[in-house]
């Protein structure tokens, strides 16, 4: 048994199997120049920090409003850009603040249109973020965490030790960054009651969220997102934020593996859709294939997923099913999964997911007969069971493969290995 560290204002919170626990609560690297970033700052905090670097707080209150649309709505980065601050607010600003955007390492693109990047922090984390286009909606699988600490069996990324939480500003970047790959910031005049620049057109189409590629998100990436509640919440309270990304919550979507103390308050406090790791109807598979289960059994998680709030039949909670060949595929176990369903009467749906292969797992995919027979089941119980069409496996992009190469190092080895890397400059 061991305990992920949170912030401050986490609770420390058991997680059973092997961990490697974040060693401490830390503070932000400070960057170098010792500007503050606003990336992932709501408003409130936008004006908090203006007002400790000078600003009174009518004027506070009004630049923060000002930067909140400039920084989400509109995507800059540069302040000069911002054409409704007066040009010695602009240099002022500029001076003491920065708007980041996470440091690209790679970005790859699948045979299929899947795209992955894998980001640098800037303590020299690494972390990764993938785009799946389709005809009807483009989803952002965000990750919440570097590494994780769950062990899942069938999941890359759970063989990763936990280095640390990401930032709300690293979540918020992740979405930052795929909209500027995308192009998909407004031009014109956006419809806004903020000023318009006087060297942009006032007949230039005025902005809509409709034609974007980037429709959707899921908090699907690396990392359980309830072990960085606090953070998770924070960053997407931005990405709700109707004068900012305004992305709906009914476009988001948290999965979790089965943090059942957490789940009430992601209702109350986040309200977006909820997915839910399931993966076995058995304990004795379940507990092989995602550990917590030995906390916190099918179930007790089935019971906090009927408690749930904002599940309802407009709302459908999605099971996770990854279909692992001989493990967890059988008639029988469809049959489970709907009297499970049934049982605690819960608005379902079950997506099922064909195993996606990594190198040194154990396990196999099932076959497309077998899955299409255990998909038959699932339906035929009234309960839709969608196959899901793998995606980026050529890139390592697709469910269950992310990875970074992110490991926990010890200070010795960072110290050594940035002695080498002086060594080898000269």
């Amino acid at each position: 048994m061991g305990a992920i560290m949170q912030s401050a204002a986490n609770p420390i919170m058991p997680i059973p199997g092997l961990v490697d626990p974040v060693p401490v609560p830390r503070a932000v690297t400070p960057r170098a120049d010792g500007r503050t970033d606003l990336l992932g700052l709501s408003r409130p905090q936008i004006k908090s920090v203006l007002e400790e670097a000078g600003l009174d707080a009518k004027a506070a209150k009004l630049r923060s409003k000002q930067l909140f649309h400039w920084l989400y709505h509109r995507g800059e980065t540069d302040f000069e850009a911002m054409t409704d601050l007066a040009k010695p607010m602009r240099g002022w600003m500029a001076e003491r603040f920065v708007v980041g955007r996470p440091q690209v390492v790679e970005a790859q693109v699948s045979n299929d249109g899947t795209r992955k990047w894998l980001l640098r922090s800037d303590d020299g984390q690494d972390y990764e973020m993938v785009f799946i286009p389709d005809a009807d909606r483009g989803t952002l699988c965000v990750s919440s965490q570097v590494g994780c600490t769950l062990n899942c069996r069938f999941c890359h990324t759970g063989t990763m030790r936990l280095v640390r939480n990401l930032t709300p500003g690293e979540i918020v970047g992740q979405v930052m960054l795929a909209r500027d790959a995308l192009g998909e910031w407004p031009k014109g005049n956006m419809g806004s009651a903020a000023a318009v620049p006087d060297d942009e057109d006032e007949d230039a189409p005025q902005y809509s969220p409709d034609g974007r590629m980037l429709t959707n998100i899921v908090m699907m990436g690396m990392g359980e997102p309830l072990y960085n509640f606090e953070h998770v919440r924070d960053a997407l309270k931005v990405v709700m934020d109707g004068d900012g990304l305004a992305l709906s919550r009914r476009r988001i979507t948290l999965s979790t593996s089965g943090v059942i103390p957490m789940m009430a308050r992601a209702s109350e406090e986040i309200g977006v859709n909820l997915a839910v790791s399931l993966h076995a109807v058995t304990k004795e598979v379940r507990d092989e294939l995602v550990p917590i289960n030995r906390k916190y059994g099918i179930e007790e998680l089935l019971q906090a997923c009927a408690d749930y709030p904002k599940a309802s039949n407009a709302r459908r909670i999605t099971f996770e099913y990854v279909m692992i060949k001989d493990k967890n595929d059988s008639d029988e176990d469809a049959r489970e999964l709907v009297r499970l369903i049934r049982k605690y009467k819960l608005p379902a749906k079950v997506n099922l997911i064909p195993f996606n292969p990594w190198p040194g797992t154990d396990y196999e995919c099932s076959t497309p007969d077998r899955i299409r027979a255990f998909s038959s089941i699932v339906f035929e119980g009234g309960i839709s069971a969608p196959v899901r069409t793998p995606r980026g496996r050529d890139i390592m992009a697709a469910c269950g493969q992310l990875k970074s190469a992110s490991e926990k190092k010890s200070r010795a080895e960072l110290d050594r290995l940035a002695e080498e890397k002086q060594a080898a400059l000269g």
